[in-house]
């Protein structure tokens, strides 16, 4: 480095020193600076969904599908995927089912190369199609996206507050079962905002399912998210609901528990956390803690710089991979 440089930055020192005062600490780790060098690739676990390897613990979670910009953030999502070993849910391709002129938005395998891919409907309209003996229409979509797999979301709450909303006549937790009895791909289970107790965890811990994603409170509410769209009158009747949830702690806590107690009845292969995870820090947290293969997904974050464009959503993505590389080198849990 020559002298111009070192006084350039000794210069910047002295004018930010008094704007990097800081008396907050993230008191979630133990910060070990002698035991290791700066990370290099490959500091990183690699982990695997529907049997294909990622470089880094991160998912996209699923954003609503549908909108005039669907085809253009999937495909920005898909390429920053390939790029960094990522791989991501689909939004609700709910669309596609019903009209196949909007499948160009969601048919995004070329972009994002051999990395994890999976389609994405709500509960409600698996439970439709089995009502309609129109099943198959599902697993058509699914390879029609060439997609890994499928994740499905439940949402009563959200489905309850919308006053369009689909009411459910079976419980998810049967749909579930039906559908991992009649297809051949990987299923993952969500919520989108409310996360799941502990007797809803139990029950899919018992299933053989690729994941869990949290879906926890702390993140998008869709619940509050509807409330919102209601008339004023109805708003301040409803509004206690969207209250309701439980947030990624509680269910790390929980999941932790229970696949001790269930030992070999456990037969979900991981859990994605996602709710209210607001940066690398949050998932590296969550991703020690677990004591079942785990990896941590946004969603908001990703959509937003997606929506900035290329260059900002590969500088996002970036900065979170080596975040997590730093974790990995300097950072251990407390008890």
């Amino acid at each position: 480095m020559s002298n111009s440089s070192i006084s350039s930055r000794k210069q910047d020192h002295i004018q930010l020193a008094f704007e990097s005062q800081s008396k907050d600490v993230d008191d979630r780790f133990y910060y070990e600076p002698m035991l290791s060098p700066h990370p290099v690739e490959g500091v990183i676990p690699i982990v695997v969904i529907a049997n294909i390897p990622m470089q880094a613990p991160i998912w996209i979670s699923s954003m609503t599908g549908g909108s005039v910009l669907a085809g253009k953030i999937n495909q920005l999502l898909a390429e920053v995927c390939k790029e960094f070993g990522l791989g991501m849910g689909l939004g609700s391709c709910r669309p596609v089912l019903e009209n196949s002129r909007y499948i160009s938005d969601f048919h995004i395998r070329k972009y994002i190369g051999n990395q994890p891919l999976f389609a994405n409907i709500g509960i409600a309209q698996i439970e439709e199609l089995i009502h309609k003996g129109r099943f198959s229409a599902l697993v058509d979509m699914v390879n029609r996206l060439e997609a890994n797999g499928l994740i499905v979301h439940i949402n009563p709450l959200q489905e309850w507050m919308q006053p369009e909303g689909d009411r459910f006549k079976t419980s998810p937790l049967d749909t579930i079962c039906r559908v991992l009895d009649g297809v051949q791909f990987p299923i993952i289970v969500k919520e989108v905002g409310q996360g799941f107790g502990p007797r809803s965890l139990k029950s899919l811990l018992q299933l053989p399912l690729e994941a869990i994603e949290y879906g926890a409170f702390g993140g998008t509410n869709f619940s509050k998210l509807e409330v919102l769209r209601r008339d004023l009158s109805d708003r301040d009747l409803l509004e206690p609901v969207q209250y309701i949830g439980h947030t990624a702690i509680e269910m790390t806590q929980w999941v932790n528990s229970l696949s001790v107690e269930l030992g070999d009845s456990c037969l979900c292969k991981r859990v994605i956390v996602s709710g209210g995870i607001g940066n690398f820090l949050d998932g590296y947290y969550h991703l020690l803690r677990l004591n079942i293969p785990s990896l941590y997904a946004q969603a908001s974050p990703f959509l937003k710089y997606a929506l900035e464009g290329e260059n900002a959503l590969h500088q996002f993505v970036s900065a979170q991979v080596k975040g997590l590389q730093l974790a990995y080198a300097f950072l251990t849990l407390k008890d």
